[in-house]
């Protein structure tokens, strides 16, 4: 193990003075002395010191010096928290992380290390790692992490003890349903539940208005911070200097118009979940800012030369661009992309995904009657020829394109009507930019028959690739939606380079 420092006995007492000022966690010595904390290191001088700082706030501290016996320890006794330092021989800390995690789910783990390179951290917080504390830390350093973490857990105590009461009250804790039946969208749902339970950062990648902000809201209501704010802000639509206010607040007179102190979202997210939409828009140098509030917790509000507050707050990121290539082109610093991403979840696009297209245009169609008609009118029902037009557009606008027509449709069609491919209202402009691309202009001076051949070619592809976009990569659906039987199909797939096995991938795909 790297050997590691905290500060010495004076240095404790001065900053636990310091503290008791602000205590911007609140935490009550009775709450403290109920949370019980484990501190696993084969560094005697290392463990004894946290464990002296952590007793004199008032904590209830275990410490063990054999990865060993900390295994067995977490499977027969239940922590709230568990310090672990990570480079330990013959177990390490990540054995004793694991044996954590699987022992319980609410245990919160931090690990330290004197070697914190970016491989390990991460890993280490894919296992289920809250944290990781690099060494040498200072006692300070020490009382602010394990403050944050002491205010989580009482967050998750909160939201255990709601979950209880409206289970009791209503039989059924789910608060967010997920439409969808794709089995690209079901992975994603599937991962969100997954992390929902931990403190994980999560990065939502995809489109825009494939639904990463309804997919924020579920990991949130699902979490042990549901009890608490999501707060969500949209980094694209500020300009840095009130986006840098919004997110950090400011103290009065820091600027023209600050006429008061005003805490920023990072506060009012304090226990519970921000939620940065388009975070590749923010400014390398709030994204430094931001980091910092990430490693340490630690807000400074703009003007103000002290440190505000501490904050224990989740981060749920989303893009819709392609992270790795904004690292590359300067715009995204790569030390905040590894610790927002440290679970990416990648939403498919509407076209991706067309057996939810009737599934979703249906649920719209009932939200937006009841919305705009009155009570009592029949509802339009969606005829399947017009459900296989829906099927075939390009949904550049995703889910929240499709929202979009379907509310026009509410509100322009008959009650009791059988909406027609006709009743879909499709601006002409919207239509022209999802048909099929242009075929190739034959060269003036080509033969007429090879010119013929090329535009047949390019129609056939053309043809195969949205008929089994419309089918759902179902074989036998495609040759009865072309009237072809499965045999030609499948020599026309073979001919354009259409990969059975996968759904008619093309190979170049």
């Amino acid at each position: 193990m790297s050997g590691g420092t905290v500060a010495g006995e004076g240095d404790v007492s001065s900053a636990t003075a310091g503290e008791e000022g602000r205590d911007p966690l609140s935490i009550s010595p009775d709450v403290k002395a109920s949370l019980s904390i484990l501190i696993v290191d084969d560094d005697r001088t290392l463990r004894e010191g946290c464990a002296s700082v952590l007793q004199m706030d008032g904590f209830n501290v275990t410490t063990l010096g054999r990865g060993d016996e900390a295994v067995d320890m977490v499977k027969r006794r239940r922590f709230d928290i568990v310090l672990v330092d990570l480079y330990m021989t013959p177990v390490s800390g990540m054995d004793i992380l694991k044996a954590t995690v699987d022992a319980s789910k609410d245990t919160i783990v931090v690990v330290m290390t004197g070697n914190p390179s970016v491989t390990t951290s991460i890993e280490a917080l894919r296992a289920g790692a809250w944290d990781y504390l690099p060494k040498p830390f200072s006692a300070t350093h020490l009382q602010v992490l394990v403050g944050r973490a002491s205010h989580a857990v009482m967050v998750a105590r909160e939201t255990r003890d709601l979950r209880v009461q409206l289970l009791k009250q209503s039989g059924n804790s789910d608060k967010l349903t997920l439409l969808g039946v794709s089995p690209a969208f079901r992975k994603a749902v599937d991962l969100a539940r997954k992390v929902a339970s931990t403190d994980a950062s999560v990065m939502i990648m995809g489109e825009s208005g494939t639904g990463k902000e309804v997919i924020a809201q579920f990991i949130h209501a699902h979490s042990r911070r549901a009890s608490r704010q999501l707060v969500p802000i949209n980094c694209a639509a500020l300009p840095e200097g009130l986006l840098e206010s919004e997110l950090f607040g400011h103290r009065k007179g820091a600027f023209t118009g600050a006429d008061r102190d005003k805490p920023g979202l990072l506060e009012i997210a304090n226990g519970g979940t921000l939620f940065l939409d388009e975070l590749t828009e923010m400014s390398l140098p709030l994204q430094a800012k931001l980091l910092r509030v990430i490693q340490d917790g630690v807000v400074r509000r703009v003007g103000s030369e002290k440190e505000d507050a501490v904050v224990d707050v989740r981060f749920i990121s989303a893009t819709n661009r392609v992270p790795q290539e904004c690292v590359t082109k300067g715009t995204l610093r790569e030390d905040l992309l590894y610790r927002l991403r440290v679970v990416p979840i990648n939403l498919p696009p509407l076209r991706k995904r067309p057996e939810d297209v009737s599934l979703l245009a249906n649920h719209f169609l009932t939200h937006y009657w009841e919305r705009h008609r009155t009570s009592g009118e029949a509802q339009p029902r969606i005829s399947e020829s017009a459900v296989e037009f829906l099927r075939t557009r390009a949904w550049r606008g995703n889910v929240r394109e499709l929202q979009n027509v379907i509310e026009q449709m509410s509100v322009l069609t008959e009650p009791g009507h059988l909406v027609q491919p006709e009743d879909v209202p499709i601006y002409d402009d919207v239509e022209t930019e999802a048909a099929p691309t242009g075929f190739p202009t034959p060269v003036m001076n080509e033969p007429f028959h090879t010119a013929k051949d090329k535009l047949i070619a390019h129609f056939e592809r053309e043809y195969l690739a949205q008929l089994v976009t419309r089918a759902g990569s179902n074989m036998s659906k495609a040759a009865r939606l072309a009237n072809i039987d499965r045999t030609t199909l499948y020599r026309l797939m073979e001919k354009h380079g259409f990969r059975r096995e996968d759904g008619g991938m093309p190979l170049e795909e």
